[in-house]
């Protein structure tokens, strides 16, 4: 093909040829499994990997001890993309065509839902067969890689973008497993924002009138103030009977909770006095972020003066909605189409159809989606993501990927996450079964690689050929008004000083005396899950 110039050709070789160093690293962060915040062994292991490459390497990126930015070459188009590698509390599994938590853990313990560990090593695909191209012919630019943790709770990218990290770039490339092959033309991800509500039992002796408090009101027949545990219930609750009133139910708006620690098991008469409650809403306007918040924050006071306790706000994260690039868009998707689509081989269908078998539903001969073995261009699957979203609307689900957008042209590409067709219309496979899928390198293998060319192809394409990049920044200063501080720009919602929530008690792996465990105790019957 006439777009498959030497420089390009030499990237996609290199990947090729290093399909199996690839695939083994992947199994390696795919078993780490390690969640929000604490993914220690995940960003080493990219971090001495890419150094061993020859990239310089900045750790604890953003003040995240598990975020980093690696980057090769010098001088101008400086274009990045990035790894992610946080896994899910609750989706364990191993890499069996049925339901089985990875032995000798936790049944609730992590595992890749999307997958992000195919993610993060995709991007790196990309980023070494680029270097390759670079070293071998000569290209002059920087290119880059960023350590993005934390990504469920949308957690790294708004503090990389609020302290500076993504100013000065030319270009993005963000990548994300789905079950289409495509890129997005226009509905990009809208906004998540997260905080959690602390409430604190400080005074609790103010709880009744001093009056009260001679003879034996001292002793624990006296009267005691409700504290953090009540309060946070009291906020649990609210929101609950509040939820309906905060916004009309229009926009797929959602609201989630997580309770973070309550009480540290206070015994006798006393209350607790310590609580904390996480909220996470997203929704496709900042307007509508901010009507959520408002709400979240009365319901918060009211139940701290009920119970006797202080409340105070942590932000977990605030990120932008997403802002499209038609011309890196098609750019990419043009690369795309020159990799191809993924295949899944023999083994892969079969493992596809072990999957049915133990589900009872009758083995298909070809087990895959017809969407995740051919390509959509991006006109054609905006279209469908349109159908189930009123006109108004602009943007659509979250991922922290959107701060990106507004520091350069961003494209936002999808290759395969390996999905299996239906028994029947509406029927949904259970959630082990895409977990298990995303394990297995037969199943797995051929979306990451696809993606890890379109990726490198993609960067030469920005290294060489200057008038596509221009073409993405003119545009970029067209939808921002001028570029980044342009009139119609949005800038980061974080201080410039915010301090991310890695000391927040996130779910992790512990090493005891009896080796490594799940943060919380097995529970009783969990064995036969």
């Amino acid at each position: 093909m006439a777009d498959l110039y030497p420089e390009k050709r030499s990237a996609l070789k290199w990947v090729d040829t290093h399909r199996q160093r690839l695939s083994d690293f992947h199994q390696q962060i795919w078993h780490y499994a390690e969640p929000a915040w604490r993914e220690y062994r995940s960003a080493q292991a990219y971090c001495d990997l890419l150094r061993s490459e020859g990239f310089e390497v900045e750790e604890g990126t953003g003040q995240m001890p598990t975020a980093f930015l690696a980057t090769f070459g010098s001088g101008r188009p400086v274009i990045g993309t990035y790894a992610e590698y946080d896994a899910v509390p609750g989706n364990s599994q191993q890499q069996v065509p049925y339901q089985a938590p990875r032995a000798g853990l936790h049944p609730w313990a992590a595992g890749h839902t999307d997958p992000h560990s195919a993610l993060g090593v995709a991007a790196l695909a990309g980023v070494l067969g680029t270097k390759a191209a670079m070293e071998r012919h000569g290209l002059k630019g920087t290119i880059a890689i960023f350590g993005e943790p934390a990504e469920k709770v949308c957690g790294s990218k708004p503090a990389h973008a609020a302290k500076g990290y993504y100013d000065g770039y030319d270009a993005f490339i963000s990548y994300h497993p789905h079950p289409t092959n495509t890129t997005i033309w226009d509905t990009h991800c809208g906004s998540y924002w997260s905080a959690v509500f602390t409430f604190e039992c400080h005074n609790p002796e103010r709880w009744v009138d001093e009056r009260l408090l001679a003879g034996p009101a001292h002793s624990h027949s006296a009267p005691r103030c409700p504290g953090a545990i009540d309060a946070l219930c009291l906020m649990y609750t609210t929101t609950k009977y509040t939820k309906e009133a905060m916004y009309p139910h229009t926009g797929t708006w959602t609201l989630n909770e997580f309770i973070m620690t309550g009480g540290q098991c206070t015994s006798d008469n006393l209350p607790p006095r310590f609580s904390q409650i996480q909220y996470a809403w997203r929704s496709p306007t900042l307007d509508i972020q901010q009507r959520i918040f408002d709400v979240l924050e009365a319901n918060a006071k009211s139940a701290a003066e009920v119970t006797g306790c202080e409340v105070s706000v942590r932000w977990v994260t605030k990120t932008r909605v997403g802002l499209a690039n038609h011309t890196i868009a098609d750019l990419t998707y043009r690369n795309l189409e020159i990799v191809g689509a993924p295949q899944f081989d023999e083994q892969a269908r079969e493992f596809g159809r072990a999957i049915q078998r133990n589900l009872d539903i009758a083995p298909m001969e070809d087990p895959f989606t017809d969407d995740c073995q051919r390509l959509v261009p991006p006109k054609e699957f905006e279209a469908q993501v349109r159908r189930q979203l009123p006109p108004w609307q602009a943007n659509f689900t979250s991922d922290d990927y959107v701060d990106y957008t507004w520091h350069a042209p961003t494209v936002r590409l999808h290759t395969s996450r390996p999905s299996l067709k239906p028994s029947e219309p509406g029927y949904q496979y259970p959630a082990w079964v895409r977990n298990a899928l995303g394990g297995v390198s037969h199943c797995i293998d051929p979306g990451m690689f696809v993606a890890g060319k379109t990726i490198a192809a993609t960067f030469v394409d920005l290294l060489t050929q200057p008038q596509e990049l221009e073409r993405a920044q003119a545009e970029f200063k067209e939808r921002t008004g001028g570029g980044v501080g342009g009139n119609r720009w949005v800038a980061p919602l974080l201080p410039q000083d915010f301090l991310p929530p890695v000391d927040l008690r996130w779910p992790e792996y512990v090493q005891t005396p009896r080796g490594e465990e799940w943060w919380i105790p097995t529970p009783l019957g969990s064995a036969g899950l």
